[in-house]
């Protein structure tokens, strides 16, 4: 099936951020607890931040004690969001990692939050090493929507429905596991850039939607976003209806957040 291009996905989710907001439901605790006690993540800590979105991540990051707070977001529409939820809390770099232009050695820690799968990892790892101060940590992370294993009754009712959609870089290289859980490529990647102590983790959690929540998630994934409005529309409404109809309005899905940690050689 047709990819959807990385120059396509940066484009796609700044439409309404609201929408996102309501769907999307932030991010594992455990990521929280590796940056903190991993990567020693507290007040006064540079941080980073690559491809923000509508700041789910960034939030906590501030919450936490960023500062200074870097964030890179290539899309208009995003970038104008977070200057308007958190002002002067952050800087704003509006531009690809591979173009940003960031103060080299300067940050300790380096975080990526399921946006990572839209960098040229060769080259976006590079600028993060770059930017690092010597000891630096690097956190990426994603959160994927289901685990095989048992199936996810919500995905069986609702896969039909996206049968033939252009494709998520997520979903990654062809024979190989996805993108965010194939441990060899995401690690070696690390290695190549030249960090060391690289460590690769699992969280499993739940997240619960209704049935207006449910639509929003699946209208927040890039494949649906690609789609003309009018079936897109038709597919969020049926979601929804499936949702209301088939789950009592009232979807919990089993969520696996996969977490890389790196550090720059002291």
């Amino acid at each position: 099936m047709p990819r959807i291009e990385r120059t396509e996905g940066r484009r796609l989710f700044g439409g309404d951020p609201a929408a996102y907001e309501l769907g999307r439901p932030g991010h594992a605790q455990r990521v929280y607890e590796v940056l903190v006690e991993r990567c020693g993540l507290g007040p006064g800590t540079s941080v980073v931040e690559v491809g923000a979105g509508t700041g789910q991540a960034t939030r906590k990051l501030l919450e936490l004690g960023a500062d200074p707070l870097v964030v890179v977001e290539p899309n208009p529409s995003l970038a104008a969001h977070l200057a308007e939820v958190h002002g002067d809390a952050l800087q704003l770099v509006e531009a690809p990692l591979e173009e940003a232009e960031l103060e080299p050695a300067a940050f300790d820690l380096a975080a990526a939050a399921s946006s990572f799968h839209w960098v040229d990892e060769r080259v976006g790892l590079a600028r993060l090493f770059a930017a690092l101060r010597p000891g630096g940590c690097c956190a990426i992370w994603w959160t994927l929507f289901g685990d095989d294993s048992p199936p996810d009754p919500f995905i069986t009712a609702t896969s039909p429905l996206l049968d033939g959609l252009d494709t998520s870089p997520t979903r990654g290289e062809e024979g190989r596991p996805r993108h965010a859980l194939d441990r060899e490529r995401r690690l070696s990647a690390l290695v190549a850039a030249g960090f060391v102590d690289v460590e690769h983790e699992l969280a499993t959690w739940e997240a619960r939607w209704d049935a207006m929540g449910i639509r929003a998630l699946y209208g927040s994934f890039s494949p649906i976003l690609a789609l003309d409005e009018a079936r897109r529309e038709a597919i969020l409404d049926e979601i929804a209806r499936i949702a209301s109809h088939e789950f009592d309005g009232c979807v919990t899905r089993r969520l696996t957040t996969s977490v890389y940690t790196a550090r720059k050689p002291s």
